[in-house]
């Protein structure tokens, strides 16, 4: 038996991330020495007051705002050190990573298809295969009815629905989510929240997602809390037994 074969590579671990704004009497420290690990397959909520470091850390990740020091690796590969980035970081972050923001951010003049395909034809595949692939992935997510109207004919659940498809729609090992479901009312948010457990899950994607929402607990396999800038990580015990 191969020891090696047992060996699970994260889809993200960050080891003593530092991030620090200013300098001298002007210096703030938005993060200080985060270490985490995300696996394949795990979904986890991290909480924090507003100005905790949430926003940074997960910028950071995202490949957006480089530490001031620390290592970021994803899917096992290291891409900063620092400051300094390891790999053409524009490229990385379109391979590797989805990005799903508070609002759907959804292009006014493009249909929620065009709203797919586009991220895929920027990363030169076919509008044949672009056209397919998003519609597999708008019916996967449950608005493929909904695939030729534009989003102010969306509501804003499927707005955001079609904004997950779009950041799902290069297959990334990282899914990275800020307040995803803020605009949203409480049963839409549910729903949005149990999409990003499903794909975790069946896709073996790791995603985390900054929510102030306990009422959707359950859903995360691990809580990271934020404070300070610091982060502490804890099993959920509203997580249901697998």
């Amino acid at each position: 038996m191969n020891p090696a074969a047992d060996v699970i590579i994260p889809a993200v671990e960050v080891t003593h991330l530092r991030k620090v704004y200013g300098s001298g009497h002007t210096e703030v420290v938005a993060m200080r020495d985060a270490t985490l690990s995300i696996a394949p397959g795990e979904i986890v909520g991290m909480f924090g007051p507003s100005g905790s470091g949430k926003s940074t850390l997960l910028t950071a990740m995202a490949l957006i705002n480089p530490p001031t020091s620390g290592q970021i690796a994803i899917g096992g590969r290291q891409v900063m050190d620092g400051p300094r980035a390891l790999v053409d970081l524009r490229a990385f972050r379109r391979e590797h990573l989805g990005f799903v923001f508070q609002k759907a951010n959804l292009i006014p003049f493009l249909t929620a298809l065009e709203n797919v395909r586009i991220a895929l034809e920027v990363n030169d595949i076919s509008p044949k295969a672009a056209r397919k692939r998003a519609l597999e992935l708008l019916d996967y997510l449950g608005v493929g009815p909904r695939a030729h109207n534009l989003p102010v004919a969306l509501s804003g659940g499927e707005q955001q629905r079609v904004a997950v498809a779009r950041a799902l729609a290069n297959s990334p090992s990282l899914i990275l989510a800020d307040e995803p479901t803020a605009a949203l009312d409480g049963p839409l948010g549910r729903q949005v929240m149990e999409l990003f457990a499903k794909i975790a899950h069946e896709r073996q994607a790791g995603v985390i997602v900054v929510t102030h929402d306990h009422r959707t607990l359950d859903v995360f396999d691990r809580i990271l809390d934020v404070e300070d800038g610091m982060i502490h990580s804890r099993n959920n015990p509203h997580s249901p037994p697998p």
